[in-house]
């Protein structure tokens, strides 16, 4: 969608500092506003039950993980999510846009075993020339009153700042830098070199499902993301449990600190880690909550699940369209498992039921993607 870049920047400070152009409520809509850490102070209260507003009728389901055996042969770098019935959502974590819980059934299917790494990626590009939306030209006629000379290829980069005034401007702490992208996630001059094995960012929604229909895969679900995320664990907080440091140690990679200015990168990392960094979870599955957001399917709308039927849901493939009220023109599709950024005092998006959402159009240095394939 690269005609709708421009629909994606809310305000542009137009001032040029080092080259870069701060954007002041485009990027972090999903991964890290004011509605990511609102609820982080009820997310405490989190209790195996069902959320109220459900069905009576999902009272009598039960989480079933399907005895179905993996298909042969295996496919390279996949592992077999068996299917079942589980409960969908993140009940009393105080995010609206991830309740009522309630009862999804999904079929098996493959999914990759981590996210996407730049060596990946790599080959991809190289086997194909893909040039991803980060790298592209900009459309003057998408950025009215931009000086053309702002208007070059990038995306948006994390720039930790000395302080902040308050947690409700994300432009404190994300830029516009000329440059960056996937080949250049911090911009130019910066290189993926050591980062081999990291998860490749910078990459918006058609980025990803270009990799994934060039290797004969696709994006999973929202519902077959969170029920692999959940490893075969019922109503668990986590992607490993319900412990956010099991044995006293970090299980992910997300902040420590004081978010946005001082991370003390106790698990390893200020950034992103290689993709296998941390344990995987009950199904085999690393980096399904922490180190960066990945891309799914479904449009996000904030209201998908209260307006849903009120039965058990059948493989759900998310609403026919996007709508997100804070930014009510902006087709936005569904980001999960939370990022490096986030922290449990902003973005809380690590917990296994919560949801991210972003612009289609935008990539970011925390945001990045993994396959599905059905049998």
């Amino acid at each position: 969608m690269r005609g709708s870049r421009g629909a994606i920047v809310v305000a542009v400070v137009l001032a040029l500092a080092g080259g870069t152009i701060w954007y002041l409520n485009s990027r972090e809509a999903g991964p890290g506003t004011a509605e990511h850490h609102a609820g982080h102070a009820a997310a405490g209260a989190h209790e195996h039950a069902l959320s109220g507003g459900s069905a009576a009728a999902d009272r009598e389901i039960r989480p079933v993980l399907n005895a179905t055996p993996a298909p042969d042969p295996a496919p390279e770098g996949m592992v077999w999510i068996p299917g079942g019935t589980f409960f969908m959502g993140c009940p009393d974590c105080g995010l609206p846009d991830a309740e009522p819980v309630h009862a999804v059934r999904v079929d098996g299917f493959w999914m990759d075993e981590a996210p996407v790494s730049n060596a990946q990626f790599a080959r991809f590009v190289h086997a194909t020339q893909y040039v991803t939306v980060a790298e592209r030209p900009l459309n003057p006629r998408d950025f009215p009153g931009v000086p053309a000379a702002a208007l070059v290829p990038g995306s948006v980069v994390f720039v930790a700042p000395p302080a902040v005034r308050s947690l409700e401007n994300p432009g404190q702490w994300w830029q516009y830098v000329s440059g960056a992208s996937w080949r250049h996630p911090e911009g130019s001059g910066s290189t993926t070199d050591g980062r081999e094995g990291h998860p490749v960012v910078h990459v918006a929604w058609e980025d990803a499902v270009a990799y994934l229909t060039w290797a004969g895969k696709r994006l999973p679900t929202e519902a077959e993301y969170e029920f692999a995320a959940r490893g075969g664990l019922d109503r668990n907080r986590y992607s490993w449990g319900d412990d956010l440091r099991p044995g006293g140690t970090p299980a992910a990679n997300i902040w420590q600190g004081t978010f946005p200015v001082s991370n003390s990168a106790e698990d390893g990392f200020r950034g992103t880690s290689p993709v296998a960094a941390f344990p995987a979870n009950g199904f085999g599955l690393y980096d399904m909550g922490g180190n960066v957001w990945q891309w799914c399917a479904d449009w996000y709308r904030a209201d998908a699940y209260r307006s849903g039927p009120a039965a058990l849901r059948d493989n759900p493939q998310g609403p026919s369209d996007s709508f997100d009220p804070q930014e009510p023109g902006v087709p936005k599709r569904v980001q999960r498992g939370g990022s490096f950024l986030c922290s449990d005092a902003y973005c809380t998006r690590y917990l296994v039921g919560s949801r991210g959402k972003g612009a289609v159009d935008t990539g970011s240095s925390n945001v990045g993607f993994r396959g599905v394939l059905r049998p």
